[in-house]
């Protein structure tokens, strides 16, 4: 399996999608007129995606890209191999908390020994993929959905858990009040089967910066 990420492109069903949420949702409709000409894509590498994604975790976009950058001078070719083989101390210079340091090297030792193959997730519905991500140490449900949505482009996850999007919902939906998951799925049912795209578009209302796992 090749490690280097390829050139990325927008997911086919992104006009589709785009066009049917600017057609049930008015606040869609104005968050996608603001943003016409970027979308989401994709490093093109599932390990890059999933390693990007531990480093993100519980930190803001812009401190995660630090700490990837800092990594990327330090470790010029970013491999399963190259960052468990990295002492912890390196790692730790970087950025890393001693947690994220465990998490990323136990996601190397998964792809060098052959135990994630990106084969067989075509064939996978979203959920049975979460499940066998999820077993991998320092993974949970939203860096799963994360590599669902940035890396497998799948149209229609929801990651409730994800502050910005809590964030995103409570600011355009709700009158900036807090919101429950409860309430975001019942938002969301009107997006399917295109949650991801709404995301995404929820996202750049905080941040236009597209963001890449």
């Amino acid at each position: 399996m090749k490690f280097h990420p390829s050139e990325s492109t927008a997911p086919a069903y992104w006009k589709q999608a785009c066009q049917a949420l600017s057609a049930s949702d008015p606040v869609m409709q104005q968050l996608i007129g603001q943003f016409p000409d970027i979308a989401l894509t994709s490093r093109g590498c599932a390990y890059t995606t999933l390693a990007r994604s531990i480093v993100g975790q519980q930190i803001s976009v812009r401190a995660a890209e630090s700490v990837w950058q800092k990594i990327n001078r330090t470790i010029p070719a970013i491999t399963p191999h190259a960052i468990a083989a990295t002492d912890h101390d390196v790692l730790r210079r970087c950025g890393l908390s001693a947690r994220k340091i465990v998490y990323l090297q136990d996601l190397s030792w998964h792809f060098s020994d052959g135990n994630l193959s990106g084969t067989v997730w075509s064939n996978m519905d979203d959920q049975a993929i979460i499940v066998q991500l999820t077993k991998i140490k320092g993974i949970g449900r939203w860096t799963a959905e994360m590599f669902l949505i940035f890396h497998l482009h799948r149209p229609d996850v929801l990651p409730l858990d994800d502050i910005g999007l809590q964030r995103a919902i409570s600011q355009h939906y709700f009158g900036k009040q807090t919101v429950d998951k409860k309430m975001m799925h019942e938002l969301a049912c009107c997006w399917q089967p295109w949650r991801s795209v709404a995301t995404w578009y929820l996202w750049r209302s905080l941040d236009p910066l597209p963001v890449e796992y």
